[in-house]
């Protein structure tokens, strides 16, 4: 079998044609769950501990030229290290909402699968089905 026929078969597979779908959906979801946490969310997060921008929150960790203005955009493009905190909590505010949404969908797909029946019994083995037959006799 040739490596292109292999690849056509292996790319025609259900499994394969989900996950695309899949990693679609997801980076489509990942942007409105960007769009929640920075527009939504964090704002309002900015708003009650004082601050209206937690993407603008950095510490300088070495020496500004003079003339460059201290805001994080300036800094990284003179080149010095800052150390970008306020970007590092949106993200991880980011990453619980989705970790949390995903946790939901999974726990609600779980829920509505069809529970299969159990498996029925085992047949008892031919020598336990005569015992049991010889033992009910003998009560009679």
């Amino acid at each position: 079998m040739g490596m292109m026929q292999e690849f056509r078969e292996f790319a025609v597979k259900g499994n394969v044609i989900d996950l695309a779908v899949g990693v679609i959906i997801g980076g489509a979801f990942g942007k409105i769950v960007d769009s929640v946490v920075s527009d939504l969310i964090m704002p309002v997060v900015g708003l009650v501990f004082g601050r209206l921008d937690f993407s603008n929150l950095f510490l300088v960790l070495g020496t500004v030229p003079t003339g460059t203005p201290t805001t994080l955009d300036a800094l990284r493009k003179a080149g010095v290290p800052v150390l970008a905190y306020g970007n590092f909590i949106t993200i991880a505010v980011n990453f619980i909402i989705l970790a949390f949404i995903i946790f939901m969908m999974v726990k609600q797909i779980n829920r509505l699968k069809r529970q299969e029946p159990p498996p029925p019994p085992a047949a008892a083995p031919e020598d336990i089905v005569l015992l049991r037959e010889i033992r009910d006799s003998l009560k009679k």
